[in-house]
């Protein structure tokens, strides 16, 4: 297990929300623990892309799972990213398209 912070933290949260499914994770779970197959259905993903999904975000140390008997349970890892999220959803952006354009083709948004 390595610990990273600043910078490395930075990357991996935006990492984790350059994906809208991903995303959406992240948002759902700031708002309370869930079950793989219930977070499924809420996002209406297959289980297998969830699945994959917070398999990404564990292994960026953004979600751990709780294991209750034989079911495992998701969460964020830190309660302060569920902060950060609301944070960043209250932010209103002014986007230039001529600079950021949405089929993120020039590599910036």
């Amino acid at each position: 297990m390595e610990t990273v912070t600043h910078g490395s933290v930075l990357a991996r949260f935006g990492h984790a929300l350059s994906d809208p499914t991903r995303a959406r994770v992240m948002l759902a779970l700031s708002e309370s623990p869930f079950y793989p197959s219930d977070l499924a259905d809420l996002l209406g993903v297959s289980r297998q892309s969830l699945s994959n999904h917070l398999s990404c975000l564990r292994g960026c140390g953004l979600v751990v799972t709780v294991p209750e008997g034989r079911r495992t349970r998701y969460e964020l890892a830190d309660a302060r990213l569920g902060h950060a999220l609301g944070d960043l959803m209250s932010v209103v952006l002014a986007v230039d398209p001529e600079h950021c354009d949405a089929s993120n083709e020039n590599g910036c948004c």
